[in-house]
């Protein structure tokens, strides 16, 4: 039995697929518009999320990037078209898997039940800790001092990268790249989520306690001492 979130404007569909997902013993939620999935994933995350990408309000190409850009929650993506050129554009935005419409209920639970499968069996990582500071890639959570810090997708990915490099001056160059998958970019996209960062962290550039600018090189994350 998974958390399912299915997002489905068509509400013939939407019902039946419910009344199905939920026969096979799942717990579904459902939203007919990409705004609402949205807003569900970040309140309270499923396991999986199932997207139509033909949503009324917003391009469901679209819906994907915003969706990846504050979660890792495994997305089937239900399309019509199969061309290859769309199921690779598709994967490369974030989706873990595809059904191509029109498509059986048993057919959708086989693929639920094997992106399951491969987020349930990856290796779990230690978490990171670098003095009150402790950081669960697996579980993309963070504490400071045990008080759980409330972090968007990418502050998390920056926080987690510079704790996994804990003592190192990390370049801005290998933050864009390893951080927001660019060989490129504005400087100022950095100094933007650093200072988020650091407002969740209770600290400031101008009195750092784990966060330090090392000006015109990039970022260390040390322990305070």
């Amino acid at each position: 039995m998974a958390t399912v979130l299915l997002v489905e404007d068509d509400d013939h569909v939407r019902q039946a697929l419910l009344r199905e997902l939920r026969e096979m013993g799942h717990a579904v939620r459902s939203a007919g518009r990409a705004l609402d999935a949205l807003r569900e994933v970040t309140a309270d995350v499923p396991e999986v999320v199932v997207l139509d990408l033909g949503l009324p309000d917003l391009d469901g190409g679209e819906a994907l990037k915003m969706m990846r850009a504050v979660s890792d929650v495994p997305v089937i993506v239900a399309t019509a078209r199969d061309g290859e050129q769309e199921i690779i554009r598709l994967l490369g935005s974030g989706a873990d898997d595809y059904v191509v419409k029109p498509f059986s209920a048993g057919h959708l639970n086989a693929r639920i039940e094997a992106v399951l499968r491969r987020a349930r069996t990856a290796p779990r990582r230690d978490a990171l800790v670098v003095g009150g500071l402790r950081v669960d890639a697996d579980r993309r959570q963070a504490w400071l001092e045990e008080v759980p810090l409330q972090l968007s997708r990418r502050e998390f990915d920056l926080l987690a990268f510079l704790a996994g490099n804990a003592g190192r001056v990390v370049r801005r160059r290998e933050l864009l790249a390893e951080v927001w998958q660019q060989p490129y970019g504005d400087d100022q996209t950095i100094d933007v989520h650093l200072s988020w960062l650091r407002r969740k962290m209770g600290e400031s550039a101008a009195s750092p306690r784990y966060l330090h600018t090392v000006r015109g090189v990039g970022v260390m994350l040390t322990e305070p001492e």
